[in-house]
């Protein structure tokens, strides 16, 4: 993989190597209603990702083109939120976020995200990115992945290999349960239409961000509420796999197939796709916990 032009970072921004830890303390744009903001977070863990392919590659920015020359982008694949106890982190709340980036084969990478406050560890993300590229000129539609033959493979960590299984099973539909939520026992049909709005979904590339996805169930999942003047559950994992993307003016379906609400909880499996021409382009599985406030 190749850099078509060599800048300085800007003042300020860093460059983040693997394995290595940020400092943060929590202010109004890291925190949420419940604690930490995981849409916060998966930006941030998704600009570190970002930075460590950079920094691996040898580049002053993240600035890739592929062996035939193309603009091309990381793009998440498969992406795990676990044990997550976001509601630890209040106002003023120092905490960190220790990034491990690894590349795994030729193009994708797998990055794990540990983050603590001084007391304890809050939350693990896990990300696995491959390197995509349009393959007409403003069409998110035609988005395809990047060739990088130049690039060695390394072997595959554990973790990202049972990331790639759960990602493959919700793709090709080969899964049945995942944590308490039972796809036949827990059954449901609630569909929501979504037009993402450029100014708050997409990102400087043109591309529907991945983390927007998360906020497309949330809000679903708010709206969709029996008691919405209650708190909101707190999250404790979160499964998203991706296959592909929208262009602006796109509207999309989420489909909610499976819900169960229990003692425990909240759990529920929704799947994204394009309403104009059907196509699938993500599934998220989300578990909560109830909140006691």
């Amino acid at each position: 993989m190749r850099a078509r032009r060599e800048t300085a970072p800007s003042p300020g921004r860093t460059q983040t190597p693997a394995g290595s830890r940020t400092h943060y303390v929590a202010g109004m744009p890291e925190l949420a209603f419940a604690g930490l903001s995981e849409q916060w977070l998966l930006r941030t863990c998704g600009q570190l990702h970002w930075n460590a392919l950079a920094g691996q590659a040898g580049f002053a920015t993240p600035d890739f083109f592929d062996d035939e020359g193309q603009k091309s982008y990381a793009a998440f694949t498969a992406i795990r939120v676990r044990e997550a106890r976001f509601e630890e982190v209040g106002e003023h709340q120092r905490f960190a976020i220790e990034a491990d980036v690894q590349r795994i084969a030729h193009a994708r990478h797998f990055g794990v995200f540990r983050v603590f406050t001084p007391e304890s560890a809050i939350a693990r993300v896990e990300m696995i990115s491959t390197f995509v590229r349009r393959e007409h000129s403003g069409d998110n539609r035609s988005v395809c992945r990047a060739m990088f033959d130049s690039a060695p493979q390394r072997v595959t960590p554990p973790g990202a290999g049972e990331l790639a299984a759960q990602a493959k099973r919700f793709r090709t539909g080969d899964w049945t349960r995942h944590g308490r939520l039972d796809r036949m026992e827990h059954a449901t049909q609630h569909v929501v239409e979504y037009l993402p709005c450029p100014s708050l979904d997409f990102n400087g590339a043109h591309l529907l961000y991945f983390a927007s996805f998360q906020s497309m169930v949330e809000r679903a999942e708010w709206h969709w509420r029996s008691a919405p003047q209650s708190a909101p559950p707190c999250l404790v994992e979160r499964d998203m796999a991706f296959y592909g993307n929208a262009n602006v003016g796109d509207r999309l379906t989420l489909s909610f197939g499976a819900r169960h609400a229990g003692h425990d909880g909240l759990s529920h499996w929704c799947s994204i796709a394009r309403a104009g021409d059907g196509v699938r382009i993500a599934d998220v599985v989300t578990h909560k916990r109830w909140s006691h406030e």
